[in-house]
């Protein structure tokens, strides 16, 4: 078939653009500038590449039709974050399409009530992210039910692989804090540390997307969490990470209040957005309909991204 890929030369398009070519569909990848994958491969040969300016285009109320004249026979939206975007383009490929995958987010639950959290659960987000992909993900699941769309919709966790930092210990993305660990230093964590948080690696979203696809009658009109085997807390997290250098964590506890003095404004707020959502999810769902197995569990996942971030030297593990 022929797949259009909307934003697929980030974290998620790296991996799953060569799973769809070794598939042997043809791929179309739509991207507003010419950026290149974190990894090579030989896949992206094939690949056509299509620049288009989305916000100027959606503006101009075209971007659903420019994606139409591809001539799809599937569209998978990595980078929509509006319900006013995603309705354009959903409007511009009724009756055009054979199948149409939104990437979502976990955060669509806001926080939990039991855990590990089910798609079924009622819908509580907090925060303009996770508002806009629940109403998102609530009109693609209506527009397939009416049969006006054959929509599936796909909830990845906190997204890590080589080539970026991964959500840390504290909460927030600075590659400091794995340091610290490394060499031993002390790391404050808030509260208790009981906090949890869910990532999942790139390849294992990719994946997810390529099994959707490949079992399209029990994944259209569903939505799927897709991430690790299992939830880590932010303690268990950091006592993992120091282990990894053979350290034990040095680790200290500080009352929300107070432990936010102790970083920028900017980690704070990541921090506060991650430990009040908790996430903690069920990928039995996406076991059972698509086939959907996980090579990585959360730490296996963040521990290759932090050997390439040592490799690379953004972490440095001796002081100075």
């Amino acid at each position: 078939m022929r797949v259009v890929i909307i934003g697929g030369s980030g974290h998620i398009g790296t991996y799953l653009v060569p799973r769809l070519v070794a598939d042997g569909h043809e791929v179309v990848n739509v991207s507003r500038g010419q950026r290149e994958p974190y990894h090579p491969h030989g896949a992206w040969r094939k690949v056509r590449q299509v620049q288009m300016d989305r916000a100027e285009l959606e503006q101009r109320g075209q971007f659903g039709e420019r994606i139409r004249e591809l001539r799809p026979d599937v569209v998978i939206d990595l980078i929509c974050f509006t319900l006013e975007s995603a309705r354009q383009l959903a409007e511009a490929l009724r009756g055009q399409v054979q199948h149409f995958l939104h990437c979502g987010t976990i955060w669509v639950h806001g926080p939990s009530v039991r855990v590990p959290a089910t798609e079924d659960m009622p819908r509580r987000p907090f925060g303009e992210y996770g508002i806009q992909k629940a109403k998102i993900e609530a009109y693609l699941l209506e527009e397939a039910r009416r049969g006006r769309l054959p929509a599936t919709v796909l909830h990845p966790g906190h997204i890590v692989g080589p080539g970026w930092a991964p959500l840390n210990p504290a909460g927030h993305f600075n590659p400091e804090v794995f340091a610290r660990l490394a060499r031993g230093d002390e790391v404050a964590l808030p509260n208790l540390g009981m906090e949890t948080v869910h990532h999942v690696h790139a390849d294992d979203v990719a994946q997810a997307f390529q099994q959707a696809i490949r079992h399209w009658s029990t994944s259209v009109g569903e939505s799927f969490h897709v991430v690790s085997p299992a939830a880590v807390t932010l303690r268990g997290y950091a006592e993992a990470v120091a282990g990894w250098f053979g350290r034990e964590a040095n680790l200290r506890y500080l009352p929300w209040e107070e432990w936010k003095q102790t970083v920028s404004s900017e980690e704070a707020q990541a921090t506060w957005d991650h430990i009040a959502h908790s996430p903690n999810c069920s990928i039995d769902k996406a076991r059972r309909l698509i086939a959907y197995n996980p090579r990585y569990e959360s730490l296996d996942a963040v521990r290759e991204a932090v050997d390439w971030l040592v490799a690379h030297g953004v972490i440095r593990i001796q002081a100075g």
